[in-house]
């Protein structure tokens, strides 16, 4: 199909482009002036190739192109992707998904949303990130640390480093806790656009609706730059840093949530400086567990890199 429309799109266009320079050739009225201008056959050779150019760009700028760049590397991993990208910077920010809008298992990724309110909250001063929080029993899960005890207080920048940085189960229990809850934490996600998701609980979303809380805390939306400041740093170079950092390379930074269980691993991620400006990029999968599921992520996230660097 990319074949043909080039075809037609240079047919189209070349027979434009030849009618004016046969006009101009015999226009001219001096032999001097005849003998100086081009033939026509060379003329139109120079104009295809300068058209064939300019398609060739416009393809790899379309998100046709990403599609079908994506597409056989979800088709061939043997499992389940869904993907949300939203552009926040370049001439015309686009938003584009694969699968976007699929519900998958949302894993530890839940605790981005909490740390968003979270940030939100500390933001406009109705609560406090030196203030503590005390752990109950309820609030237990094995996971990164193991110093839980009753009566024992944490910082709620302390949790957040646990959830951010190390995923902690315990801590994005008592982070969630402290926002008011699942149902106040899912009101919340759905307010700023989150509206396919039942976070903690169910604990189901889509790459979309984590693409959208990502794009509205980058722009400001979700506490502004206090929210970011407080936030960013609990995301960034995290102890998974296997997948959409990976496919980034090092070519900018990604402040990004992962979640992994069982089969499923997901990554919603902010590259801060991609080469056509900040991007979101969330990436969730089923049916591939470890290795292969951070190897697909870090795969979306190298072409989608690759994209932007052609619409720059």
């Amino acid at each position: 199909m990319k074949a043909v429309s080039r075809i037609l799109i240079v047919a189209g266009v070349g027979f434009i482009a030849l009618a004016p320079a046969t006009g101009e050739v015999q226009a001219r009225t001096t032999t001097a002036v005849e003998k100086q201008a081009p033939p026509v056959s060379t003329m139109a050779v120079a104009g295809t190739r300068q058209l064939l150019a300019a398609v060739n760009q416009l393809v790899a700028r379309s998100p046709m192109a990403l599609t079908a760049t994506i597409e056989p590397l979800v088709q061939g991993s043997g499992g389940s992707a869904g993907i949300a990208l939203i552009e926040l910077g370049g001439s015309s920010p686009l938003a584009w998904g694969y699968n976007g809008d699929e519900v998958f298992t949302a894993a530890s990724t839940y605790k981005l949303a909490a740390l968003m309110l979270e940030a939100e909250n500390i933001a406009t001063g109705a609560t406090d990130s030196n203030g503590v929080v005390c752990y109950e029993d309820a609030d237990y899960e094995a996971g990164w640390f193991d110093d839980y005890a009753d009566g024992v207080c944490y910082t709620r920048t302390e949790l957040a480093r646990r959830a951010g940085l190390y995923s902690d189960n315990t801590a994005g229990h008592m982070l969630v806790r402290d926002v008011g809850g699942a149902d106040a934490l899912n009101a919340w996600a759905a307010a700023a656009g989150a509206r396919e998701s039942v976070l903690f609980t169910d604990n189901t979303t889509s790459a979309s609706d984590l693409a959208t809380l990502w794009a509205a805390e980058a722009k400001g939306t979700l506490g502004g730059a206090a929210a970011q400041a407080w936030l960013y740093p609990v995301l960034t170079e995290t102890v998974t840093e296997a997948g959409i950092p990976a496919g980034v390379q090092g070519r900018s930074g990604v402040v990004h949530k992962t979640g992994a269980i069982d089969q499923v691993e997901n990554d919603a991620a902010l590259v801060t400086a991609g080469p056509n400006g900040a991007y979101v990029l969330v990436v969730m999968t089923d049916g591939l567990g470890g290795d292969a599921g951070w190897q697909l992520i870090a795969s979306v996230a190298s072409d989608t890199w690759s994209f932007e660097a052609a619409r720059a």
